[in-house]
């Protein structure tokens, strides 16, 4: 009995070191752009029937109503990744885009394919297009003019540009959203981007403020998430569980050297 406890305890600690791994991780990117909390979900392992519930328990036809079933210990199920908006922050940069409520930005990696992001802290390339911190080109491109003296981006994502010499401006693109069915399914890849998978769903194209889609503020930014304050209490109550466990196997241990002694 006393090894199986400790098996069992053993399991229990390896899925509190995933849990503390996990909060770790969401504190360390309290600060990173649009980052999107991460919880740690966990199952219970098989049982050992030590008496099988529902079986018969005399000729007469009686029926154990219960029966005995011993836990084996607990497994990571899923690290689930928490879609709720962050705070917008005020930045002053004509390049800085937060988007406001679903969706994210298109983003094209250098093999062609499309990346996901909700961090706008965008710039321009050597040819004006659109870009992020990366270089990467955001979808579809949009090129700024050299002789662009103001920037506006409304809350449908039309950029405007104001050119030398001109008292309107002028339309040089619109800027996409992209949404999925099951965003949590998105796979990080780093880099704040993410991409599609099988269980995300195909990506569903629109523009800011389409039906289903948020709108984009400029000169905004998203922040991250992450409550620090329940980060910092859940990351107590996963080393108290770990302490615990590790007292289970501290136990068993002690009570396998007492049977050892038994002359």
């Amino acid at each position: 009995m006393s090894l199986r406890a400790m098996s069992i305890a053993a399991t229990g600690m390896l899925a509190q070191q995933l849990n503390i791994d996990v909060i770790s991780n969401n504190i360390a990117n309290l600060s990173t752009t649009a980052y999107k909390q991460q919880r740690a979900e966990f199952q219970d392992l098989l049982y050992q029937d030590e008496r099988r519930v529902g079986t018969a328990s005399s000729d007469a036809g009686t029926i154990v109503p219960t029966g005995i079933q011993v836990g084996l210990g607990v497994k990571p199920a899923a690290v689930y990744r928490i879609t709720l908006q962050g705070a917008l922050q005020q930045t002053g940069n004509a390049l800085d885009i937060a988007v406001r409520g679903k969706g994210y930005f298109r983003i094209t990696l250098p093999d062609g394919t499309e990346a996901y992001t909700r961090a706008g802290a965008f710039q321009t390339d050597a040819n004006g297009q659109i870009v992020t911190a990366d270089g990467y080109v955001v979808g579809p491109a949009v090129t700024i003019p050299d002789n662009a003296q103001d920037i506006t981006i409304n809350s449908a994502g039309e950029v405007l540009v104001s050119l030398d010499g001109t008292a309107t401006a002028s339309n040089v693109g619109r800027l996409e959203l992209v949404n999925f069915i099951n965003p949590a399914g998105l796979k990080a890849t780093g880099d704040n981007l993410y991409i599609e998978t099988e269980a995300s769903g195909t990506p569903i194209i629109g523009f800011p403020g389409d039906d289903g889609f948020g709108d984009v503020q400029q000169k905004f930014l998203e922040s991250s998430n992450v409550d620090a304050v329940k980060e910092i209490t859940s990351m107590i109550s996963a080393q108290r569980a770990y302490e615990l466990n590790s007292k289970v196997i501290s136990t068993s241990d002690e009570m396998l050297q007492q049977i050892n002694q038994i002359r």
